[in-house]
């Protein structure tokens, strides 16, 4: 043999070994990693046993209270945590409570675990630091995760690791077809209805999420979406661009349902509401809430819910823990729990509450894999949440 084949040869054979001891040292590298976040969660899992996490969220549906209730018997009794839910009407209520905290110094011990946000609270709490994390790629549960949804980001903000998604929000309308067949479409043609038929029509009166929410639907309409509401408020421009908003209400409110004097306190009265027969559209931020509102009595069969033909404003709702939570073991085993393919088919059951799930559907079984979704509209920047109800407020809040 040649010396430089026989060099090469030998180049071959160092480099195959190379390689193999790489591997090697790899696939035990990985071992070892899996093994030490296993070892990591149990010993969170452990941490977390007798622990009560207090979990801020809305408490405005009986549906979401039962389906927690539920949550709280199973964490109970797999995992030894208390999930107390602690039902508020806005969780800005709680970003509040937890700025004054951290403006005292408490650092630990807080009065809040959990907590149900996006859009604006989440942002402000994540710009006040608020936030414990990041923690979600920790969490067992995260492999089910369908990562083709925006989970990255809450109203273009990206949630780096803080905040875990829990379901998919859109907003749409309810009608009962057997009154009303041809549902306006559009929110000019819903203008037009409510002229035609004058005291039939409302919505949640903002700061109320559902009805801010419609405020932002409406106001992407009226502008053709705008491309300043992608961004944070133009103080300068704010009022060129929301002058059709205000023109919009003005019109409205004249012939809406009590002369746009009184308005519904939140979706649960809008249905209650439309199921009395007092307007002819209940809005909700769930598609399929209509279903589980028809199995628990409090809608006709005959209901139904649509989506304008621009689509559905659309986001992720997500849960975080506080920095100073008391109980952040039992929080991470609480979200983990709520992630995992029994809670998320339960949440999604179009019986119990019908919250189109974020997990990939293969992992989901029942109504769950079916849910119902709309053609999606993006939120604008979480800065024009705040913007819009302060100049509602100054305008109509009397």
């Amino acid at each position: 043999m040649f010396r430089s084949e026989y060099l090469a040869d030998l180049n071959i054979q160092l480099t195959g070994t190379i390689m193999t001891r790489l591997i090697t040292l790899l696939s035990s590298l990985l071992v070892s990693i899996s093994s030490y976040a296993s070892d990591t969660w149990q010993h969170t899992v452990e941490q977390a046993k007798g622990q009560t996490v207090y979990f801020h969220a809305w408490g405005g549906s009986q549906e979401i209270n039962r389906y927690l209730q539920w949550a709280n018997s199973q964490l109970q009794s797999q995992y030894g945590v208390t999930l107390q839910h602690v039902k508020v009407t806005d969780i800005a209520e709680t970003t509040t409570r937890l700025i004054a905290e951290k403006a005292a110094g408490k650092n630990s011990g807080g009065s809040v675990d959990m907590v149900w946000i996006n859009g604006e609270n989440f942002k402000s709490m994540k710009d006040n630091q608020l936030l414990f994390g990041p923690f979600t790629t920790q969490l067992p549960n995260w492999q089910y995760v369908d990562k083709t949804l925006p989970i990255d980001v809450d109203f273009s903000e990206p949630t780096d690791g803080l905040e875990a998604p829990w379901g998919v929000g859109q907003l749409v309308f309810i009608h009962d077809k057997l009154k009303l067949n041809n549902p306006p479409n559009s929110f000019s043609e819903m203008l037009s209805y409510a002229k035609a038929f004058p005291n039939r029509l409302s919505y949640p009166r903002p700061p109320e999420f559902h009805g801010t929410s419609f405020l932002k639907a409406l106001l992407i309409e009226l502008t053709n979406n705008d491309a300043s509401l992608m961004q944070p408020v133009d103080e300068k421009s704010f009022a060129v661009v929301t002058q059709p908003l205000w023109q919009y209400l003005d019109e409205f409110h004249k012939v809406a349902w009590r002369g746009g004097k009184q308005f519904p306190s939140g979706t649960t009265e809008s249905i209650q509401l439309l199921d009395d027969g007092q307007i002819d559209l209940a809005i909700t931020f769930n598609p399929n809430a209509v279903y589980s509102a028809q199995a628990n009595g409090n809608l006709a069969d005959s209901t139904q819910v649509y989506a304008m033909d621009n689509g559905a404003l659309s986001n992720i709702h997500f849960l975080a823990i506080p920095w100073n939570a008391n109980a952040s073991a039992g929080a991470q085993v609480a979200i983990n729990f709520l992630l995992s393919p029994e809670a998320q088919s339960r949440k999604g059951d179009t019986s119990v509450w019908g919250d189109p799930s974020v997990l990939s559907s293969k992992y989901l079984t029942g109504t769950a894999k079916n849910t119902q979704q709309f053609k999606s509209i993006a939120e604008p920047h979480p800065s024009w949440q705040n913007a819009i109800e302060q100049e509602w407020l100054k305008r109509y809040g009397n």
